[in-house]
């Protein structure tokens, strides 16, 4: 069987507005401030401590390379030692050398501690990405950054243009849409752009799940800091659960399609995450969304305990189908149900690993490789058109959707500011109401 090697995955778009950079290798590149002083140390600093941030980190060192982490930065102090206490205590004072000088908090605490690295880490809520981004690439960072990389539309706005300041300071940019580096994803879906089920006809993506952690209210807290502790029920920090977790099956859709939809239509609501710590996000959205040559891809994500569960992409093509699922599990079957591959799982690679262990391969080498955050950008928008859809129970067109001028994000980020969702008096927040929620 051909083997489709991690850079495929970058190498499928039909025009060069969508394209992403590939793998470029350069002959004369340089790590911004690596190995200075006649260090082999790649300096990391963290921004965003909290598990997923720490977990990453911990991915970074398990590459085996020469790494040391140098500054940390998160909103709160808490949350910054608990993550400095798990990786002190794994790795020691050799890998963990960050000082309390070198241990920022508060909201503009990632400026300080991008100034101390070679590489970035970017595991915020996904609604400060698009400025943490901006600043990495501004003082010249290699980055990895989790998906999704904005909540908005001028999030995205921003995001892109940034990509392309990335990608013109040959700045390696790595983000975790994972099924990209996953191998049963890479030869699915690489066997799939070589014709094996024909042209693709309609899809299904699913993340259907029991749901995630609720922080509750805690005496003494400010409007802003119970929203950030909760952040995955607001929309300005998380971008509802369609953008913050579907986006991995909606990229996959991008990804086999080589584009991006066109317009989108759905329904959505809340039926049983309804409670006052369950801020303003719906717990189901059902999306249809239809690309520039008409195929149509059914995106469902639902967040209901208790009921059956689905998380994968299945796709069907002029001759054959294929089925994609997280468990390293790809399937391609011809038209009359004859299977013509089945990937084989067993000792594939973590993909959360496999990114960092991608990213740093190319930081130690020298290479330019990776240039993700356009197409993520393009994923993540996707994904938020979904949300404009099922908000306002309009279809909604790629262009009104990107274009969008409505702001999520608190126009003052301060503990004592308002963010813009506020409950009322009976302690309930707003919520889109179709029909009536204006969101383009």
């Amino acid at each position: 069987m051909k083997q489709y090697d991690s850079n495929t995955r970058r190498d499928f778009m039909k025009n060069a507005a969508l394209a992403t950079a590939g793998a470029t290798v350069l002959s004369s590149f340089s790590i911004p401030g690596a190995y200075a002083a006649g260090s082999d140390v790649i300096k990391i600093a963290l921004v965003g401590c909290g598990g997923r941030g720490t977990g990453a980190a911990f991915q970074a060192f398990a590459t085996g390379h020469n790494l040391k982490l140098v500054a940390m930065a998160d909103a709160f102090k808490d949350q910054l030692e608990d993550s400095y206490s798990k990786l002190f205590k794994k790795f020691g004072k050799e890998k963990v050398d960050v000082p309390e000088e070198r241990k920022f908090v508060g909201f503009d605490a990632y400026k300080e501690a991008i100034k101390e690295a070679d590489v970035v880490i970017l595991a915020t809520p996904p609604g400060f990405r698009p400025d943490h981004f901006e600043e990495a690439v501004r003082q010249d960072k290699q980055v990895f950054m989790e998906k999704p990389v904005a909540t908005d539309a001028p999030g995205i706005r921003k995001v892109l243009a940034v990509a392309e300041e990335a990608r013109a300071k040959k700045l390696n940019v790595v983000v975790g849409l994972q099924r990209r580096y996953q191998d049963n994803y890479i030869e699915t879906v690489g066997r799939i752009k070589d014709g094996a089920i024909g042209e693709i006809v309609s899809g299904q993506v699913f993340w259907n799940g029991g749901g995630v952690w609720v922080r509750e209210r805690q005496p003494g807290q400010t409007e802003m800091e119970y929203q950030m502790r909760n952040w995955y029920y607001f929309n300005w920090l998380c971008g509802d659960h369609i953008v913050e977790q579907h986006v991995h099956n909606i990229d996959v859709a991008n990804w086999i399609k080589g584009s991006y939809p066109v317009k989108a239509e759905g329904t959505g609501g809340r039926l049983i995450r309804t409670g006052k710590d369950n801020g303003e996000i719906y717990d189901h959205h059902v999306v249809l969304f239809t690309y520039d040559d008409g195929t149509v891809i059914h995106s469902e994500c639902r967040h209901f305990p208790g009921v059956h569960n689905r998380v994968d992409e299945a796709f069907r093509g002029t001759a054959g189908s294929a089925f994609m699922h997280a468990g390293n599990h790809g399937v391609i079957w011809d038209a009359k149900g004859n299977e013509l591959y089945n990937h084989n799982g067993e000792n594939n690679p973590n993909p959360y690993q496999k990114e960092h262990d991608e990213l740093f391969a190319a930081i130690v080498k020298g290479e330019y490789k990776f240039a993700d955050a356009e197409n993520a950008a393009k994923s993540t928008m996707t994904a938020i058109m979904g949300r404009y859809a099922t908000y306002s129970g309009k279809i909604i067109s790629w262009e009104e959707a990107l274009n969008s001028p409505i702001s999520l994000k608190p126009d003052t980020l301060d503990w004592d500011a308002m963010p813009k969702v506020l409950p009322g008096e009976d302690g309930y927040y707003p919520h889109a109401v179709p029909g009536k929620t204006k969101v383009v």
